[in-house]
Protein backbone atom coordinates (compact mmCIF):
# COMPACT_ATOMS: atom_id res chain seq x y z
CA UNK A 1 0.00 0.00 0.00
CA UNK A 2 1.41 3.42 -0.78
CA UNK A 3 1.64 6.11 2.18
CA UNK A 4 0.13 8.20 -0.04
CA UNK A 5 -3.37 6.59 1.33
CA UNK A 6 -2.11 5.83 4.73
CA UNK A 7 -0.42 8.32 7.46
CA UNK A 8 1.70 7.54 10.87
CA UNK A 9 -0.76 7.39 13.33
CA UNK A 10 -0.21 10.08 16.70
CA UNK A 11 -1.29 7.03 18.73
CA UNK A 12 1.88 7.14 21.40
CA UNK A 13 1.23 9.12 24.85
CA UNK A 14 3.79 9.77 27.53
CA UNK A 15 3.20 6.76 29.21
CA UNK A 16 3.93 4.91 26.33
CA UNK A 17 7.05 6.89 25.30
CA UNK A 18 8.82 6.59 28.89
CA UNK A 19 7.54 2.67 28.33
CA UNK A 20 9.20 2.25 25.32
CA UNK A 21 12.32 4.25 26.59
CA UNK A 22 12.89 2.26 29.88
CA UNK A 23 12.18 -0.82 27.42
CA UNK A 24 14.76 -0.62 25.24
CA UNK A 25 17.39 0.25 27.73
CA UNK A 26 16.57 -2.81 29.84
CA UNK A 27 17.62 -5.79 28.55
CA UNK A 28 20.37 -8.28 29.35
CA UNK A 29 23.45 -6.22 30.12
CA UNK A 30 22.65 -4.93 33.50
CA UNK A 31 22.31 -8.75 35.00
CA UNK A 32 25.64 -9.83 33.12
CA UNK A 33 27.69 -6.65 32.26
CA UNK A 34 28.97 -5.89 36.32
CA UNK A 35 31.38 -8.67 36.40
CA UNK A 36 32.96 -7.64 33.80
CA UNK A 37 33.38 -3.78 35.33
CA UNK A 38 34.54 -5.81 38.73
CA UNK A 39 37.26 -7.48 37.02
CA UNK A 40 38.61 -4.25 35.02
CA UNK A 41 38.26 -1.60 38.49
CA UNK A 42 38.10 -4.04 41.31
CA UNK A 43 36.49 -2.32 44.14
CA UNK A 44 32.74 -2.20 45.00
CA UNK A 45 33.26 1.99 45.40
CA UNK A 46 34.68 2.06 41.76
CA UNK A 47 32.24 -0.02 40.37
CA UNK A 48 29.06 1.92 41.93
CA UNK A 49 31.04 5.37 40.75
CA UNK A 50 30.87 3.56 36.76
CA UNK A 51 27.24 3.18 37.04
CA UNK A 52 26.45 6.38 38.72
CA UNK A 53 28.61 8.15 35.66
CA UNK A 54 26.78 6.01 33.24
CA UNK A 55 23.78 7.16 34.69
CA UNK A 56 24.61 10.68 34.65
CA UNK A 57 26.42 10.74 31.02
CA UNK A 58 23.24 8.78 29.91
CA UNK A 59 20.95 11.67 31.63
CA UNK A 60 23.13 14.39 30.23
CA UNK A 61 22.73 12.91 26.87
CA UNK A 62 18.64 12.51 27.20
CA UNK A 63 18.19 16.21 28.12
CA UNK A 64 20.03 17.64 25.22
CA UNK A 65 18.53 15.36 22.99
CA UNK A 66 15.66 16.86 23.84
CA UNK A 67 16.19 20.24 22.08
CA UNK A 68 16.20 18.21 19.30
CA UNK A 69 13.59 16.12 19.81
CA UNK A 70 11.53 19.64 20.62
CA UNK A 71 12.84 20.81 17.40
CA UNK A 72 12.51 18.54 14.54
CA UNK A 73 9.34 16.10 15.93
CA UNK A 74 9.90 13.80 12.71
CA UNK A 75 9.88 11.01 12.18
CA UNK A 76 13.27 9.08 12.09
CA UNK A 77 14.57 11.24 14.81
CA UNK A 78 18.34 11.03 14.78
CA UNK A 79 19.04 10.34 11.02
CA UNK A 80 16.76 14.02 10.73
CA UNK A 81 18.87 15.99 13.45
CA UNK A 82 22.28 15.04 11.63
CA UNK A 83 20.63 15.20 8.17
CA UNK A 84 19.98 18.75 9.18
CA UNK A 85 22.94 19.72 10.85
CA UNK A 86 25.38 18.33 8.80
CA UNK A 87 24.71 16.75 5.65
CA UNK A 88 22.35 14.01 3.97
CA UNK A 89 25.29 11.68 3.93
CA UNK A 90 25.90 12.18 7.75
CA UNK A 91 22.31 11.10 8.89
CA UNK A 92 22.68 7.97 5.94
CA UNK A 93 25.99 6.99 7.41
CA UNK A 94 24.18 6.48 10.89
CA UNK A 95 20.99 5.25 9.06
CA UNK A 96 23.37 2.49 7.16
CA UNK A 97 25.09 1.44 10.38
CA UNK A 98 21.91 1.43 12.36
CA UNK A 99 20.39 -1.08 10.11
CA UNK A 100 23.63 -3.03 8.93
CA UNK A 101 24.41 -3.76 12.23
CA UNK A 102 23.95 -1.80 15.47
CA UNK A 103 19.91 -2.27 15.67
CA UNK A 104 19.82 -5.29 13.72
CA UNK A 105 22.60 -6.70 15.70
CA UNK A 106 21.13 -5.90 18.56
CA UNK A 107 17.97 -7.56 17.88
CA UNK A 108 19.99 -11.08 16.76
CA UNK A 109 22.13 -10.88 19.78
CA UNK A 110 19.52 -10.23 22.56
CA UNK A 111 17.20 -12.46 20.41
CA UNK A 112 19.79 -15.06 21.27
CA UNK A 113 19.93 -14.03 24.75
CA UNK A 114 16.37 -14.76 25.55
CA UNK A 115 16.78 -18.18 23.71
CA UNK A 116 19.82 -19.17 25.86
CA UNK A 117 17.74 -18.37 28.96
CA UNK A 118 14.64 -20.25 27.72
CA UNK A 119 17.17 -23.33 27.66
CA UNK A 120 17.65 -22.83 31.21
CA UNK A 121 13.75 -23.81 31.91
CA UNK A 122 13.96 -26.33 28.76
CA UNK A 123 16.81 -28.22 28.55
CA UNK A 124 16.57 -28.98 24.78
CA UNK A 125 17.17 -25.30 23.90
CA UNK A 126 20.93 -25.65 23.27
CA UNK A 127 23.50 -24.40 20.89
CA UNK A 128 24.70 -28.09 20.86
CA UNK A 129 21.48 -29.79 19.46
CA UNK A 130 22.13 -29.28 16.13
CA UNK A 131 18.99 -29.80 13.92
CA UNK A 132 20.45 -28.98 10.53
CA UNK A 133 24.03 -28.72 9.03
CA UNK A 134 24.74 -27.44 5.48
CA UNK A 135 28.06 -26.60 4.88
CA UNK A 136 29.94 -24.67 7.38
CA UNK A 137 26.12 -23.26 8.74
CA UNK A 138 24.64 -25.49 11.62
CA UNK A 139 21.11 -24.30 12.38
CA UNK A 140 20.88 -25.10 16.44
CA UNK A 141 17.88 -24.99 18.99
CA UNK A 142 18.69 -21.86 20.20
CA UNK A 143 19.09 -20.30 16.64
CA UNK A 144 15.39 -21.49 16.22
CA UNK A 145 13.89 -19.90 19.23
CA UNK A 146 15.36 -17.00 18.62
CA UNK A 147 14.74 -16.57 14.86
CA UNK A 148 11.14 -17.29 15.94
CA UNK A 149 10.91 -14.57 18.45
CA UNK A 150 12.52 -12.55 15.74
CA UNK A 151 9.44 -13.16 13.36
CA UNK A 152 6.70 -12.89 15.65
CA UNK A 153 8.01 -9.86 17.32
CA UNK A 154 8.40 -8.22 13.54
CA UNK A 155 4.56 -9.52 12.66
CA UNK A 156 3.55 -7.82 16.07
CA UNK A 157 4.91 -4.75 14.59
CA UNK A 158 2.88 -4.45 11.62
CA UNK A 159 -0.17 -5.00 13.60
CA UNK A 160 -0.44 -1.05 14.14
CA UNK A 161 1.41 1.37 16.57
CA UNK A 162 -1.05 0.38 19.42
CA UNK A 163 -0.95 -2.91 18.82
CA UNK A 164 2.90 -1.91 19.70
CA UNK A 165 2.72 0.19 22.33
CA UNK A 166 0.57 -1.93 24.25
CA UNK A 167 2.64 -5.04 24.50
CA UNK A 168 5.91 -2.62 25.06
CA UNK A 169 3.55 -1.44 28.42
CA UNK A 170 3.13 -4.85 29.45
CA UNK A 171 6.40 -5.88 29.38
CA UNK A 172 8.05 -2.82 30.14
CA UNK A 173 5.60 -2.48 33.78
CA UNK A 174 6.61 -5.53 34.05
CA UNK A 175 10.39 -5.68 34.29
CA UNK A 176 10.56 -2.41 35.87
CA UNK A 177 8.44 -3.86 38.37
CA UNK A 178 10.31 -7.26 39.05
CA UNK A 179 13.84 -5.37 39.18
CA UNK A 180 12.46 -3.60 41.98
CA UNK A 181 11.25 -6.85 43.64
CA UNK A 182 14.72 -7.78 43.20
CA UNK A 183 16.10 -4.62 44.92
CA UNK A 184 13.27 -4.72 47.66
CA UNK A 185 14.20 -8.50 48.35
CA UNK A 186 17.91 -7.48 48.62
CA UNK A 187 17.47 -4.84 51.27
CA UNK A 188 15.01 -6.79 53.76
CA UNK A 189 14.78 -10.46 53.08
CA UNK A 190 18.25 -11.58 52.74
CA UNK A 191 19.94 -14.64 53.99
CA UNK A 192 22.46 -13.58 56.72
CA UNK A 193 26.08 -13.62 55.49
CA UNK A 194 29.21 -11.09 55.49
CA UNK A 195 29.64 -10.42 51.56
CA UNK A 196 28.78 -6.50 52.55
CA UNK A 197 31.17 -6.11 55.46
CA UNK A 198 34.15 -7.84 53.18
CA UNK A 199 33.07 -5.28 50.61
CA UNK A 200 33.25 -2.14 53.26
CA UNK A 201 37.01 -3.19 53.75
CA UNK A 202 38.00 -2.82 50.41
CA UNK A 203 35.55 -0.34 48.98
CA UNK A 204 38.03 1.88 47.13
CA UNK A 205 40.83 -0.37 47.08
CA UNK A 206 41.21 -0.37 43.03
CA UNK A 207 42.61 -3.86 41.87
CA UNK A 208 42.32 -4.85 38.05
CA UNK A 209 42.32 -8.98 37.14
CA UNK A 210 44.32 -9.60 34.43
CA UNK A 211 44.33 -12.09 31.75
CA UNK A 212 46.67 -14.35 33.95
CA UNK A 213 44.08 -13.88 36.74
CA UNK A 214 47.03 -12.14 38.18
CA UNK A 215 45.83 -8.71 40.07
CA UNK A 216 46.89 -5.39 39.67
CA UNK A 217 46.62 -2.52 42.08
CA UNK A 218 45.14 0.67 39.67
CA UNK A 219 46.04 4.48 40.53
CA UNK A 220 45.85 7.81 38.85
CA UNK A 221 46.41 7.49 35.24
CA UNK A 222 45.83 3.46 34.91
CA UNK A 223 42.46 3.88 37.04
CA UNK A 224 41.08 6.28 34.88
CA UNK A 225 41.69 3.92 32.39
CA UNK A 226 40.17 1.19 33.63
CA UNK A 227 36.82 3.55 34.28
CA UNK A 228 37.14 4.69 30.83
CA UNK A 229 37.25 1.10 29.40
CA UNK A 230 34.21 -0.25 31.90
CA UNK A 231 32.03 2.73 30.73
CA UNK A 232 31.93 1.01 27.28
CA UNK A 233 30.20 -1.83 28.54
CA UNK A 234 27.82 0.34 31.12
CA UNK A 235 27.05 2.72 28.37
CA UNK A 236 25.98 -0.03 26.25
CA UNK A 237 23.86 -1.79 28.94
CA UNK A 238 22.27 2.23 28.97
CA UNK A 239 21.84 2.15 24.95
CA UNK A 240 18.86 2.20 23.17
CA UNK A 241 17.09 5.05 25.47
CA UNK A 242 17.01 7.36 22.32
CA UNK A 243 14.68 4.49 19.83
CA UNK A 244 12.02 6.95 21.11
CA UNK A 245 13.07 9.76 18.64
CA UNK A 246 12.79 6.98 16.03
CA UNK A 247 8.88 7.30 16.45
CA UNK A 248 8.37 11.62 16.98
CA UNK A 249 5.79 11.55 14.09
CA UNK A 250 3.90 8.86 16.04
CA UNK A 251 3.55 10.47 19.72
CA UNK A 252 0.83 12.93 20.52
CA UNK A 253 2.38 16.83 20.99
CA UNK A 254 6.19 15.35 20.46
CA UNK A 255 7.76 18.84 20.98
CA UNK A 256 6.76 18.24 24.67
CA UNK A 257 6.42 14.48 25.45
CA UNK A 258 9.38 13.01 23.48
CA UNK A 259 11.97 15.19 25.74
CA UNK A 260 9.66 14.36 28.53
CA UNK A 261 10.09 10.77 27.77
CA UNK A 262 13.85 10.37 27.04
CA UNK A 263 14.36 12.87 30.61
CA UNK A 264 11.97 10.16 32.81
CA UNK A 265 12.52 7.21 31.33
CA UNK A 266 16.51 7.37 31.44
CA UNK A 267 16.10 8.48 35.22
CA UNK A 268 13.88 5.81 36.51
CA UNK A 269 16.16 3.30 34.47
CA UNK A 270 19.85 4.38 35.69
CA UNK A 271 18.42 5.18 39.11
CA UNK A 272 16.79 1.23 39.09
CA UNK A 273 20.49 0.25 37.92
CA UNK A 274 22.46 1.80 40.77
CA UNK A 275 20.23 0.49 43.30
CA UNK A 276 20.46 -3.23 41.42
CA UNK A 277 24.22 -2.79 41.56
CA UNK A 278 24.15 -1.51 45.14
CA UNK A 279 22.15 -4.93 45.76
CA UNK A 280 24.80 -7.13 43.94
CA UNK A 281 27.55 -5.64 46.51
CA UNK A 282 25.41 -6.25 49.32
CA UNK A 283 24.90 -9.96 48.93
CA UNK A 284 28.01 -10.69 46.69
CA UNK A 285 31.69 -10.33 47.20
CA UNK A 286 32.98 -8.18 44.86
CA UNK A 287 36.63 -10.21 44.78
CA UNK A 288 36.41 -14.21 43.97
CA UNK A 289 38.16 -16.65 42.53
CA UNK A 290 37.58 -18.18 39.06
CA UNK A 291 37.92 -21.89 40.31
CA UNK A 292 35.25 -21.10 43.70
CA UNK A 293 32.82 -23.46 43.99
CA UNK A 294 29.85 -21.12 45.12
CA UNK A 295 28.61 -18.04 44.15
CA UNK A 296 30.23 -16.39 47.62
CA UNK A 297 33.52 -17.95 46.53
CA UNK A 298 33.50 -16.86 42.66
CA UNK A 299 32.00 -13.67 43.93
CA UNK A 300 30.24 -11.06 41.45
CA UNK A 301 34.43 -10.46 38.97
CA UNK A 302 33.67 -14.41 38.71
CA UNK A 303 29.93 -15.61 38.95
CA UNK A 304 29.33 -18.31 36.66
CA UNK A 305 28.88 -17.08 32.80
CA UNK A 306 28.83 -13.56 34.57
CA UNK A 307 25.44 -13.92 35.62
CA UNK A 308 25.33 -11.54 38.49
CA UNK A 309 22.19 -11.19 38.77
CA UNK A 310 21.46 -15.22 39.08
CA UNK A 311 24.44 -15.11 41.65
CA UNK A 312 22.50 -12.60 43.32
CA UNK A 313 19.53 -13.90 43.80
CA UNK A 314 21.19 -17.30 44.29
CA UNK A 315 22.70 -15.84 47.48
CA UNK A 316 19.03 -14.57 48.35
CA UNK A 317 16.74 -17.59 47.33
CA UNK A 318 18.77 -21.06 47.11
CA UNK A 319 18.22 -23.32 44.66
CA UNK A 320 15.35 -21.33 43.00
CA UNK A 321 17.34 -18.29 41.81
CA UNK A 322 18.05 -20.24 38.39
CA UNK A 323 14.10 -20.64 37.24
CA UNK A 324 13.23 -17.14 38.78
CA UNK A 325 16.49 -15.00 36.75
CA UNK A 326 16.14 -17.53 33.50
CA UNK A 327 12.14 -15.97 33.68
CA UNK A 328 13.02 -12.86 34.32
CA UNK A 329 15.77 -12.34 32.02
CA UNK A 330 13.57 -13.76 29.32
CA UNK A 331 10.65 -10.84 30.03
CA UNK A 332 13.27 -8.69 30.08
CA UNK A 333 14.91 -9.58 26.17
CA UNK A 334 11.30 -10.05 25.03
CA UNK A 335 10.17 -6.14 25.77
CA UNK A 336 13.80 -4.74 25.05
CA UNK A 337 13.37 -6.90 21.38
CA UNK A 338 10.26 -5.65 20.83
CA UNK A 339 11.04 -2.05 21.47
CA UNK A 340 13.90 -2.28 19.47
CA UNK A 341 12.09 -3.91 16.57
CA UNK A 342 9.45 -1.25 16.99
CA UNK A 343 11.15 2.27 16.40
CA UNK A 344 14.40 1.39 14.26
CA UNK A 345 12.33 0.65 11.52
CA UNK A 346 11.19 4.14 11.31
CA UNK A 347 14.50 5.20 10.61
CA UNK A 348 14.66 3.01 7.49
CA UNK A 349 10.91 5.09 6.33
CA UNK A 350 12.51 8.74 6.82
CA UNK A 351 15.69 7.61 5.00
CA UNK A 352 13.14 5.60 1.84
CA UNK A 353 11.25 8.97 1.59
CA UNK A 354 14.51 10.29 0.84
CA UNK A 355 15.56 8.80 -1.71
CA UNK A 356 18.49 5.99 0.64
CA UNK A 357 16.71 2.96 1.25
CA UNK A 358 14.61 0.45 -0.13
CA UNK A 359 11.62 2.63 -2.11
CA UNK A 360 9.02 0.11 -0.67
CA UNK A 361 10.18 1.09 3.27
CA UNK A 362 8.73 4.69 2.49
CA UNK A 363 5.32 2.98 2.33
CA UNK A 364 3.02 3.08 4.94
CA UNK A 365 0.53 -0.28 5.63
CA UNK A 366 -3.01 -0.40 6.24
CA UNK A 367 -2.36 -0.69 9.89
CA UNK A 368 -0.43 2.50 9.87
CA UNK A 369 3.08 1.59 9.98
CA UNK A 370 6.43 1.17 7.92
CA UNK A 371 5.09 -2.88 7.34
CA UNK A 372 8.08 -3.18 4.35
CA UNK A 373 10.73 -1.40 6.65
CA UNK A 374 9.72 -3.80 9.41
CA UNK A 375 10.05 -6.77 7.29
CA UNK A 376 13.68 -6.00 5.66
CA UNK A 377 14.84 -5.25 9.61
CA UNK A 378 13.78 -8.48 10.71
CA UNK A 379 15.06 -10.54 7.46
CA UNK A 380 18.57 -9.25 7.84
CA UNK A 381 18.32 -9.56 11.57
CA UNK A 382 17.86 -13.45 11.55
CA UNK A 383 20.12 -13.68 8.78
CA UNK A 384 22.84 -12.17 11.31
CA UNK A 385 21.32 -14.49 13.88
CA UNK A 386 22.18 -17.39 11.62
CA UNK A 387 25.40 -16.10 10.57
CA UNK A 388 26.60 -15.87 14.15
CA UNK A 389 28.55 -12.67 13.36
CA UNK A 390 26.05 -10.51 15.29
CA UNK A 391 28.22 -10.21 18.45
CA UNK A 392 31.70 -9.22 16.62
CA UNK A 393 29.70 -6.56 14.46
CA UNK A 394 28.55 -5.21 17.70
CA UNK A 395 32.08 -4.93 19.23
CA UNK A 396 33.43 -3.26 16.17
CA UNK A 397 31.08 -0.68 16.02
CA UNK A 398 31.30 0.27 19.50
CA UNK A 399 33.55 3.13 18.19
CA UNK A 400 31.79 4.41 15.41
CA UNK A 401 28.26 4.80 18.25
CA UNK A 402 30.29 6.99 20.43
CA UNK A 403 31.03 9.32 17.53
CA UNK A 404 27.17 9.10 16.25
CA UNK A 405 26.39 10.25 19.67
CA UNK A 406 29.20 12.79 20.27
CA UNK A 407 28.32 14.43 16.81
CA UNK A 408 24.43 14.87 17.98
CA UNK A 409 25.05 16.28 20.99
CA UNK A 410 27.87 18.62 19.17
CA UNK A 411 24.07 19.05 16.35
CA UNK A 412 22.99 21.37 19.05
CA UNK A 413 25.66 23.69 18.74
CA UNK A 414 25.86 23.89 15.25
CA UNK A 415 21.93 24.20 15.20
CA UNK A 416 21.77 27.04 18.03
CA UNK A 417 24.40 28.95 15.16
CA UNK A 418 22.93 28.09 11.51
CA UNK A 419 19.23 27.91 12.71
CA UNK A 420 18.14 30.38 15.56
CA UNK A 421 14.63 30.51 14.00
CA UNK A 422 13.51 27.13 14.44
CA UNK A 423 11.37 27.04 17.62
CA UNK A 424 12.74 25.08 20.64
CA UNK A 425 10.18 24.73 22.91
CA UNK A 426 12.62 23.04 24.75
CA UNK A 427 16.27 23.65 25.30
CA UNK A 428 18.76 22.00 26.53
CA UNK A 429 19.80 21.58 30.05
CA UNK A 430 22.86 23.77 31.57
CA UNK A 431 23.60 25.03 27.76
CA UNK A 432 26.12 25.06 26.81
CA UNK A 433 28.30 23.46 29.98
CA UNK A 434 26.28 20.17 30.37
CA UNK A 435 26.12 19.37 26.33
CA UNK A 436 30.11 20.03 26.05
CA UNK A 437 30.47 18.06 29.50
CA UNK A 438 28.80 15.03 27.49
CA UNK A 439 31.14 15.76 24.39
CA UNK A 440 34.18 15.53 26.55
CA UNK A 441 33.20 12.40 28.42
CA UNK A 442 32.55 10.80 25.15
CA UNK A 443 35.85 11.92 23.49
CA UNK A 444 37.74 11.11 26.34
CA UNK A 445 35.79 6.91 25.76
CA UNK A 446 36.95 7.15 22.45
CA UNK A 447 40.70 8.39 23.09
CA UNK A 448 40.73 5.25 25.29
CA UNK A 449 39.25 3.11 23.12
CA UNK A 450 41.73 3.94 20.50
CA UNK A 451 44.71 3.66 22.48
CA UNK A 452 43.69 0.37 24.43
CA UNK A 453 41.40 -1.13 22.66
CA UNK A 454 42.18 -0.62 18.90
CA UNK A 455 40.89 -4.14 17.44
CA UNK A 456 37.18 -2.46 18.60
CA UNK A 457 37.60 0.53 16.75
CA UNK A 458 39.40 0.88 13.25
CA UNK A 459 37.01 -2.41 12.43
CA UNK A 460 34.09 -0.58 13.04
CA UNK A 461 35.36 2.85 11.44
CA UNK A 462 35.70 0.77 7.82
CA UNK A 463 32.01 -0.04 8.32
CA UNK A 464 30.52 3.61 8.52
CA UNK A 465 33.41 4.57 6.00
CA UNK A 466 32.34 1.65 3.73
CA UNK A 467 28.56 3.38 3.90
CA UNK A 468 30.01 6.70 1.74
CA UNK A 469 30.52 5.07 -1.73
CA UNK A 470 26.82 3.23 -0.77
CA UNK A 471 25.44 6.55 -0.29
CA UNK A 472 26.43 7.85 -4.00
CA UNK A 473 25.39 4.74 -5.97
CA UNK A 474 21.69 4.98 -3.59
CA UNK A 475 21.57 8.91 -4.92
CA UNK A 476 22.82 8.01 -8.46
CA UNK A 477 20.02 5.23 -8.69
CA UNK A 478 17.49 7.32 -6.69
CA UNK A 479 17.93 10.51 -9.41
CA UNK A 480 17.37 8.20 -11.70
CA UNK A 481 14.50 6.78 -10.58
CA UNK A 482 13.05 10.27 -10.27
CA UNK A 483 13.18 11.07 -13.93
CA UNK A 484 11.90 7.96 -15.17
CA UNK A 485 8.95 8.64 -12.97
Amino acid sequence: MSSDNHLLQKRVNLFDGISIVAGAMIGSGIFIVSADIARSVGSPGWLMIVWLITGIITIIGALSYGELASMMPNVGGQYVYLKEAYHPIIGFLFGWTTFLVVQCGSIAAVAVAFAKFTGVLVPWISESNILLQVGPLKINTTMVIAIAMITFLTWLNTRGIVTGKTVQNIFSSTKVIALLGFIIIGLFALKSNNSFEINKEVFWKARQVGSDYYIYSLTGFALITAIGTSLVGSLFASDAWYNVTYISEEVINPRRNVPLSLFYGTLIVSVIYLLTNFIYIRVLPLSGSPYGTDVLSRGIQFATDDRVATSAMFAILGDYAAIIMAVFIMISTFGCNHSLILAAPRVYYAMAKDGLFFRKAGEINRFGVPGFALVVQGIWAVLLCLSGTYSDLLDYVIFAVLIFFTITILAIFVLRIRRPDIPRPYKAFGYPVIPAVYILTTITIMIILLLYKPKYTFPGLIIVLLGIPVYYLWKKHSGKRIIKD
